[in-house]
């Protein structure tokens, strides 16, 4: 047993070093595994420690954020291009960007460089470019032919059934005038839905294609049978119908013609209405004689021209003078404009049509020229433009009454000394070619066609 007692000794010290070298290797093992590698930075000891964040060392190396069509972490301090997606992680609580997808694309496509910044500023470059490229959209594609269109667009009347079976109602202004002028003439309309049709009329016929359909469907006949009424509100808004329908539209003008407008006109404007129905009433006759030689002519012959003339004995008449003064003056230019032209369209015809009128001689004739001298001192400066303008031109047949006048004279002269001053106010403001300049340059001219 002594013999044995050092040899089990030994096995026992043997036993726990091998114990000792697996326990040592297991540890080390599970040390590797736990173990965490950060940089470290030498520091001087007489400066402070300082640790630079991974976010602005990647500042310094990257001052612009380059997009893709994935969504990336923007970085603190980076410049973000304008036109990008931007979100907010709200996982990790960063923000993220990347490229619009092709959906929303602008067609603009903006290059990434040091001169952008996150003020969404184009540099001059990019601005060339985005131009070039919108230039080249704009360019018209080729034109489409009149069976493309057809192909296209389909005919009113088939659009009308489709809405009809759909329970959609679609006028058009022939529609909508036919509607109307059946409750114009609708035999159990009172005066004010007759009126309020009126006025509804009024706007559409402005337009030419209208006032010729209001013939077509036999309301311009209607209108004109209407200024026979014995309802003075009736004749004052027919009549004002009437004159939108027929101005600058030739072919109205000779429809209402035909049917009898010229004579119901002066009717009206000889017997004894108002004031406010004979307004519209020569509102119609100027749309009808105006660009019309026959219908000056025949005007001429039914004594038209003496007509106007005893409106300036109307009680309260002033409204009418400067229309009937405007309206003689506009006839009187229409003949003389007529010579100086070339290139008018069947001038000959024209000529000989207007050779037939002669509205000045006939005005001497009816003793015109006095009372164009008394209209002259009308107050109101638009008014004396145009009787001044009537007196300029009449001064070829009218001179010798005119001279003759010594008021008109005076009156003439009055007016230069007046007019001079409001000249000279204008230009003390900077006004050259001002108003009252017109006004004083037509007062010359008429004392120059007065002199001997």
């Amino acid at each position: 047993m002594d013999l044995l007692h050092p040899f089990s000794n030994n096995l026992k010290l043997v036993g726990l070093l091998l114990l000792l070298i697996l326990h040592g290797s297991l540890s080390d093992k599970n040390v590797k595994n736990s173990l965490i590698i950060v940089d470290t930075v030498e520091v001087d000891d007489n400066t402070d420690a300082v640790v630079e964040d991974e976010d602005e060392q990647d500042l310094q190396d990257q001052e612009v954020f380059n997009p893709t069509h994935e969504w990336q972490v923007v970085k603190p301090g980076q410049a973000v291009p304008a036109g990008l997606h931007m979100r907010l992680n709200l996982q990790t609580g960063k923000n993220e960007a990347k490229l619009l997808d092709e959906k929303y694309d602008t067609g603009i496509t903006r290059k990434v460089s040091k001169s952008s910044t996150d003020s969404g500023i184009y540099t001059k470059e990019e601005l060339k470019e985005a131009l070039a490229k919108f230039k080249e959209e704009q360019k018209p594609k080729n034109l489409e032919t009149v069976e493309d269109l057809k192909q296209r667009f389909r005919p009113i009347d088939i659009l009308k059934k489709e809405f009809s079976e759909m329970n959609i109602n679609i006028e058009t202004d022939f529609d909508i005038m036919t509607r109307i002028i059946n409750r114009f003439n609708h035999s159990m309309s009172t005066l004010a839905e007759k009126l309020d049709a009126l006025y509804e009329l009024e706007y559409y016929v402005h337009q030419v294609d209208n006032a010729q359909d209001l013939h077509k469907l036999g309301g311009l006949q209607l209108l004109i049978n209407s200024l026979n009424s014995t309802e003075p509100s009736l004749i004052e808004h027919s009549a004002f119908v009437v004159g939108s329908a027929l101005a600058s539209n030739p072919n109205v003008q000779i429809q209402a013609f035909e049917g009898g407008a010229l004579q119901k006109l002066l009717v009206i404007l000889a017997t004894e209405q108002s004031v406010s129905v004979k307004k519209k009433a020569l509102y119609a006759l100027s749309s009808l004689l105006r660009q019309f030689p026959y219908a000056q002519h025949q005007f001429l012959k039914l004594g038209g021209l003496q007509v106007l003339k005893n409106l300036f004995r109307e009680k309260n008449g002033e409204p009418l003078f400067v229309r009937i003064i405007t309206l003689l003056y506009d006839l009187i230019m229409e003949t003389l404009l007529l010579y100086e032209e070339s290139n008018i369209d069947h001038i000959e015809e024209k000529m000989q049509q207007y050779s037939q009128i002669s509205l000045m001689g006939t005005m001497t004739e009816q003793g015109w020229c006095p009372v164009i001298i008394n209209l002259i001192n009308l107050p109101e400066n638009d008014a004396r433009e145009k009787v001044l303008k009537l007196v300029s031109v009449l001064t070829t047949v009218c001179k010798d009454e005119f001279r003759a006048n010594h008021n008109l004279n005076s009156i003439l002269h009055s007016f230069q000394k007046e007019y001079e001053e409001f000249v000279s106010e204008e230009q003390k403001s900077g006004e050259t070619d001002g108003y009252f300049s017109e006004l004083l340059s037509l007062v010359h001219e008429v004392i120059d066609k007065l002199k001997p």
